[in-house]
């Protein structure tokens, strides 16, 4: 996929445009404060803390939103419109019964937690047997006047057949049907703002906002987040606003990478506007190992100096005081496929709650939001605080040199979820040594959090396992990173390449005792795979390029 990252791809847009003067205010509470669990496709949920909303509640959350399996259109009644759409007796009946019993107890409990209740919603999502039966050939075109009348039907059965529902969440960029065996889905030219964004987005308007009251977010993703800001702003000029009409847009540009630019659709436009944050990381280890990224989205990465243009809004502490701002909607946990899997929470537990900790408080600074963190939820004692500050700021650091660069030198998607695929070279020579000397820097990155895991006095002992494990975790993937980019640089031509045995005997070495981890510590998050994403050939992998390699 392309990755909008460098400063040249795109316009300047200073952080209030001066064509549509948007004057700065105090810091506010946001009106939504949403989180989700993602739970992986097609497998089972998430043990998490998260998914409980009493602790959403005790966080101060005002609102949980369910995944898309989880959601209220997979489980309407549409024995009114055509009785053989789910017969009585049938599997689909019998299925779509337990998944209402679910989703009735689920919004239940989070209605009694006190949170509003929102579920994800792909469009256009229709049972594969009202598809078959009623002959929409073209229930994927939102122009087609069929489709919008049953998906109308669809919207006014979802909120009066789930009353605890308070609104949607609603994407066109992606449609999973992993978990929702008896429905299709698909839409035509997600993202063409006069045939499907703006048709669409008028008619919830219309039914949800207006005619029933309830609440719309439109994310941006995959349909009008790209290419450049042309397509948003005619969209935002073709639908009016609306008090329940809130657009959804990613803090970064593209997807949850370093490196990708501060969101410039951010305070864009006429609509009211929350923002996307993912806590777990799915390009950078889920979990498995520290990556602070709290401090980098209040205050800006520090590769913003490099990717972005001065004066554009790079923080969140700078989109809090912008009218348009209305809230952040975070994903504690998922996003992306399959691992790595963990057995403790402590790196996403801490990027949740510093992150909803200070957007409900946005006036004090991120590093007192971090102490507080430190000292009630982790009862590290001052001397601790200041080290276990140093590790995380430096695992921020570590992650975006051995991962990406600070200049964004090279693609994102080379490595993501527990897959590692062949590692990009820049053209560039100048680029090839940053990108190699940063993958060095963060090796010795890498050794300093490990001995800080060992000095911090963790109140808890499976804290203080699981911080020191997973430390350990990101230091030998890491020198797995630096080790296949200096292989990758010696194929290629660069670097002497009597060094290339010695490389590949020490990327054996590196798996050997990366195993050896596993193997005997029981917190140890499951390891990666020496290959691309979901093995696909295109993606090639590290074990491929390293054997390509062997005498």
């Amino acid at each position: 996929m392309p990755t909008l990252t460098a400063r040249e791809t795109h316009a300047h847009r200073p952080a209030v445009d001066p064509a549509h003067p948007a004057p700065a205010r105090s810091p506010v509470q946001p009106e939504h404060l949403l989180d989700m669990v993602h739970h992986n496709p097609g497998e089972p949920e998430f043990v998490s803390s998260y998914t409980s909303p009493s602790t959403l509640a005790g966080l101060g959350y005002g609102g949980k939103v369910f995944m898309i399996f989880e959601s209220a259109q997979l489980a309407v009644d549409w024995s009114d419109v055509d009785p053989g759409i789910c017969p009585p007796g049938s599997e689909a009946a019998a299925w779509v019964e337990r998944k209402r019993a679910e989703l009735l107890r689920k919004y239940r409990e989070a209605r009694e937690a006190g949170l509003r209740v929102y579920c994800q919603c792909d469009m256009v999502l229709f049972p594969r047997a009202l598809v078959e039966r009623a002959g929409l050939e073209s229930f994927g075109d939102i122009r087609d006047e069929r489709t919008r009348q049953y998906l109308s039907i669809l919207l006014r059965k979802m909120f009066r057949e789930f009353a605890d529902l308070d609104g949607i969440v609603v994407r066109v960029g992606e449609t999973y049907l992993h978990d929702a065996p008896h429905h299709v889905g698909h839409i035509r030219e997600k993202g063409n703002p006069e045939e499907t964004i703006i048709p669409l987005m008028n008619l919830l308007r219309q039914v949800v906002c207006e005619e029933l009251d309830k609440q719309v977010f439109f994310r941006t993703w995959l349909s009008f987040d790209r290419p450049t800001s042309e397509n948003y702003l005619r969209i935002s000029a073709a639908v009016e606003p609306h008090r329940n009409l809130i657009i959804s847009d990613k803090h970064c540009e593209d997807d949850f990478h370093r490196g990708n630019r501060f969101s410039r659709f951010l305070g864009l436009g006429r609509h009211r506007q929350i923002v996307e944050i993912q806590c777990q990381r799915e390009y950078e280890g889920k979990g498995a190992y520290p990556h602070y990224v709290a401090h980098g989205i209040i205050e800006g990465f520090e590769e913003y100096d490099h990717v972005m243009e001065p004066g554009e809004m790079r923080s969140l502490r700078e989109f809090v005081r912008h009218p348009l701002y209305a809230g952040a909607w975070t994903w504690s946990r998922g996003g992306g496929w399959q691992g790595p899997y963990i057995a403790h929470e402590l790196w996403i537990d801490l990027n949740t709650r510093v992150l909803s900790a200070w957007l409900r408080s946005p006036g004090e600074s991120e590093a007192a939001v971090f102490a507080r963190y430190a000292r009630e939820r982790l009862g590290l004692a001052d001397e601790d605080v200041a080290r276990f500050r140093e590790l995380c700021l430096l695992s921020a650091a570590a992650v975006v040199r051995g991962k990406r660069g600070t200049h964004a030198d090279i693609d994102g998607w080379w490595s993501r979820d527990h897959f590692i695929g062949t590692p990009p070279l820049p053209d560039s020579p100048a680029a090839l040594e940053r990108v190699l000397a940063e993958k060095r820097e963060a090796v010795a990155l890498w050794r300093r959090i490990a001995a800080l895991a060992g000095e911090i006095r963790f109140a808890d002992a499976e804290t203080a396992a699981f911080a020191r494990v997973s430390c350990e975790y990101g230091l030998f993937l890491y020198a797995i990173y630096r080790v296949s980019f200096e292989l990758a640089a010696i194929r290629r031509g660069y670097g002497n390449t009597s060094a290339a045995s010695l490389l590949v005997a020490e990327y054996d070495a590196l798996w050997r005792g990366w195993r050896e981890l596993q193997e005997t510590q029981p917190l140890c998050p499951t390891l990666y795979k020496d290959h691309g994403f979901m093995a696909l050939p295109e993606c090639g992998g590290i074990g491929q390029l390293v054997d390509s390699m062997r005498g």
